[in-house]
């Protein structure tokens, strides 16, 4: 004979498994994610104000969710500093001939925080340092196919030695992925 059980108690049961399932969900979430706090140890100490001063230059591509590099690019980019404010401005040249720039300005406000903005971004972007890494997040406007499209990026820069950097960013819309960008950095004044 089965056990048949009260709608309550069957309830509370749903509820107990949905509880678990999201618990195990978060927990494993947890930990797929990296922390900034981790790198704090890593050398070279990265200090952005004295890396993204003066030229330097960038190779970068970026793969769609399958991996396939549909667009590859060279960033020439200057950066200025004058106290906590500074200003880098990028000038993207793409493998099929189109040329962009983004011009950012910056603020350091101390404690390896830093904030941005730029005329395609969305907001204020946000940053901090810790160790040779910096994790920047912002929200870009992207012209794709005579639309924009509001595309959220997750940077992680990994300062490699006193020339290289190296650049992870993910790009999300409403949580899904849609790509990562790579970029290698080296600056080209001392």
């Amino acid at each position: 004979m089965a056990l048949i059980l009260s709608h309550p108690l069957q309830h509370r049961i749903r509820w107990r498994r949905l509880l678990l399932v999201s618990g195990v969900a978060w927990l494993l979430g947890g930990c797929a994610s990296q922390q900034l706090a981790s790198y704090a140890a890593e050398r070279p100490a990265l200090d952005l104000k004295t890396y993204f001063n003066g030229r330097l230059i960038a190779h970068g591509m970026f793969q769609d969710r399958s991996g396939q590099v549909v667009r590859r690019f060279v960033v020439e980019m200057t950066g200025t500093w004058n106290g906590n404010q500074g200003v880098l401005d990028e000038r993207f040249t793409y493998s099929d001939g189109k040329t962009e720039r983004r011009v950012w300005r910056l603020i350091d406000d101390g404690n390896g925080r830093y904030r941005g903005t730029a005329d395609d971004v969305v907001g204020e972007a946000s940053g901090q340092v810790s160790g040779n890494a910096f994790q920047w997040r912002y929200t870009l406007r992207l012209p794709v196919d005579g639309r924009v499209y509001e595309v959220q990026f997750d940077d992680w820069m990994y300062l490699i030695d006193e020339r290289v950097m190296l650049n992870r960013a993910e790009m999300r819309k409403f949580g899904i992925r849609l790509g990562e960008v790579t970029l290698s950095f080296t600056k080209l004044d001392r």
